[in-house]
């Protein structure tokens, strides 16, 4: 409890708005802790919910054909030039068309530095991406990052300041990949041992993870609603930051020539950073005077490339139901690098949907004596 001398009148005392107990000039105004615990009891709960989640994305994931994206991993190799080397130079080359100031441009590259966040798989799902890439990326990129992370702020923050004074939470990094691992393992298992229970599981999953991005979103904005307030120009980066990294994900893999439903999925991961980890690491490096101009950032970053996400899958799932209600040709597909053939496939205008236990390792569907189309 804190104690704030009242301003005394010469007929009255006036004690301050904010006081509960006041006795002659002395007024008593309790600490409040209500958002510390509600922020403690939202992680707890969230990161449960998240757990559970993983787990039902988990039951998408085959283990024959996560082994082979380990063995020939050119999907996990774009994603890994998208994350670490177009992410962190984006970044750095925002900072310095907006000349915002020096705290800013750092908090806007360690932002870029950030492995893929566990978000991504859901919105993979909806968007009928490869989930066993996916999955695999987002592991990948968090081990990586172990590394890639004090890397890329030596080479990109060394203009404004020291790559020393920026504290990398290796701890939540190791979090981050547990809380991914374990729950896909365990959903593998159910996959492998009851595919009808798991099929069940992940129809549930799906809607609930798509809810729970949602309510982390809001959850950040009100419990750091005091954080708005900051430059235009953060906004603007914050905005067109997420654009340009799904983007420049998607077009990427595209030009390399992966098929559709791929480049789809290394886009997300692209643009899906780990904003979490992206405030621990300000919270843990900065002074309080500095959080007021730099902290907003991860929380307007990870809003807007929700409102991508949303978008994304609110157009791709109306140009699903317009396809069925409509007929479908036959158009040229670039073969995938993975494929290991030259021959171009065959893919159809409308987008097939994710069943997640109906494709081979190329994503095809293949029946003796049938032509075989690549998902879309």
């Amino acid at each position: 409890v804190s104690t704030a001398m009242a301003t005394a009148m010469p007929t009255e005392v006036v004690c301050l708005s904010n006081a509960t107990v006041c006795s002659g000039t002395d007024c008593l105004v309790p600490p409040s802790n209500f958002n510390d615990i509600l922020s403690l009891v939202l992680s707890i709960v969230l990161t449960t919910m998240l757990a559970m989640v993983m787990f039902a994305m988990g039951c998408t994931v085959d283990a024959k054909k996560l082994w082979g994206h380990i063995k020939r991993p050119w999907g996990i190799f774009i994603g890994f030039l998208c994350q670490f080397g177009i992410m962190p130079f984006t970044a750095f080359a925002l900072s310095l068309a907006f000349n915002v100031l020096p705290v800013q441009a750092i908090v806007i590259i360690i932002m870029g530095c950030c492995p893929g966040g566990s978000s991504s798989n859901i919105i993979c799902f909806w968007l009928d991406g490869d989930m066993d890439l996916s999955i695999s990326m987002t592991a990948c990129s968090s081990i990586l990052a172990l590394g890639m992370m004090p890397l890329c702020l030596l080479i990109y923050t060394s203009l404004w300041t020291s790559a020393d004074t920026i504290q990398i939470p290796y701890d939540s990094i190791g979090i981050t990949l547990v809380s991914i691992l374990i729950p896909v393992a365990l959903g593998m298992y159910l996959k492998h041992k009851k595919p009808l229970l798991a099929k069940k599981v992940l129809k549930v999953g799906s809607i609930v993870g798509f809810a729970l991005i949602i309510i982390i979103a809001v959850v950040g904005g009100v419990l750091y609603q005091s954080s708005w307030t900051i430059a235009p120009s953060l906004w603007i980066i914050g905005t067109i930051y997420p654009f340009i990294g799904f983007g420049l994900g998607f077009g990427l893999a595209r030009f390399v020539g992966q098929p559709w439903y791929r480049c789809r999925t290394i886009a997300l991961e692209t643009g899906f950073q780990n904003a979490q980890l992206c405030s621990t690491i300000v919270q843990l490096s900065f002074s309080p005077a500095e959080l007021e101009v730099m902290f907003a950032f991860p929380l307007i970053y990870s809003i807007f490339q929700l409102v991508v996400a949303l978008m994304s899958v609110g157009a791709y799932q109306g140009y699903k139901k317009m396809c069925h209600r409509g007929s479908c040709e036959a158009d040229s597909e670039c073969p995938s690098v993975e494929a290991g053939n030259a021959e171009p496939a065959k893919e159809k205008c409308c987008a097939v949907d994710n069943a997640s236990f109906q494709y081979d390792e190329n994503g095809n569907t293949e029946e003796k004596g049938k032509s075989r189309n690549t998902q879309l």
